[in-house]
């Protein structure tokens, strides 16, 4: 995959695609660049001002492009619902599972669930669940799951999924990002042992260090200007643009021979570069740990895998 670049994707005509986080950084670049390529894509976002306005610039850009806006609060189990059901298409062939939060203060969200791990990984946990159907009718379907390289500072803790005990910005967002791999590993587990069997495939990807307004978002939650500060100037040295960080997330949604479970990101130490396969800690790949993550999910989000049991 040496030197891959968004001249690569294939064509994508007739092909439906969902992206989480759409409006802006590495969600906006995805979406531009699949409705580039022909695909039908639904711009998933929170604000529903802020989707309008990410589809209007995008149509400025690819002025053929079929996109629409559609609302989804990752951090409300009843909005990722309400999405998931008025959702117009019988199959989607493309889910990427990019929004996330990173590093804030302590919160909650609507479900009560501490909100790095409720947004990141419960939301995206029940968004797929409730898409399942339509994914498994579309023949070569994906589901590309954006974790980060930052999983490797910890494990989930499945005494304390929500992070009660001892509350760390950084490590709930690790925790968080480890979730992610844990659950396409046991979605790749699964689909592999579907009976009848089926192409569907569960990939990850993370962008390494992509500048986008992921790292301010803690900072400025708190007041920390100097932080925020630090941040921007970080983002500007050191940081490769949204555009570069996303080429792992397209590679892994669209380049033909993905293996499942596959974890894909910059070629250089994970921060910067084309997309390469990436290393990931061994706890990501533990079967016992992602079964377990995975029943605490459908019990925590209500929302059940049918037809997906544990082999």
């Amino acid at each position: 995959m040496t030197g891959w670049n968004v001249g690569d994707i294939p064509d994508l005509d007739g092909r439906v695609a969902v992206v989480t986080g759409a409006n802006s950084g590495l969600g906006y670049v995805v979406s531009r660049e699949l409705a580039r390529k022909g695909a039908r894509v639904v711009l998933a976002c929170r604000s529903g001002a802020r989707g309008s306005a990410a589809v209007e610039r995008l149509v400025g850009e690819v002025p053929d492009a079929a996109v629409e806006p559609a609302r989804l609060d990752l951090g409300d189990l009843g909005s990722v619902r309400d999405f998931a059901h008025g959702l117009p298409y019988e199959r989607v062939d493309l889910l990427v599972n990019n929004a996330g939060v990173m590093a804030l203060p302590y919160g909650t969200t609507a479900d009560g669930f501490e909100t790095q791990f409720g947004v990141n990984h419960l939301g995206h946990f029940a968004l797929t669940g409730l898409l399942l159907p339509a994914l498994l009718a579309a023949p070569g379907a994906r589901v590309v799951t954006v974790s980060s390289f930052l999983h490797t500072l910890a494990n989930v803790d499945p005494r304390d999924l929500n992070n009660v005990r001892r509350y760390g910005r950084w490590s709930a967002y690790a925790r968080s990002k480890s979730a992610n791999l844990l659950f396409t590993h046991e979605l790749a587990r699964r689909l592999a042992a579907l009976d009848g069997g089926t192409d569907l495939r569960a990939v990850a990807a993370h962008p390494g260090y992509a500048e986008t307004n992921l790292q301010t978002a803690g900072p400025r939650a708190e007041g920390r200007r100097l932080a925020e500060r630090l941040m921007l100037l970080a983002n500007r040295v050191v940081a490769q643009p949204a555009e570069a960080g996303a080429l792992p997330v397209l590679y892994a949604a669209t380049a033909p021979g993905v293996a499942a479970d596959s974890f894909t990101g910059p070629s250089f130490a994970m921060w910067r570069g084309a997309p390469a396969p990436s290393w990931r800690a061994p706890w990501t790949l533990d079967d016992a740990m992602g079964e377990r993550l995975w029943a605490a999910s459908e019990r925590l989000t209500g929302v059940t895998y049918r037809g997906l049991d544990a082999a």
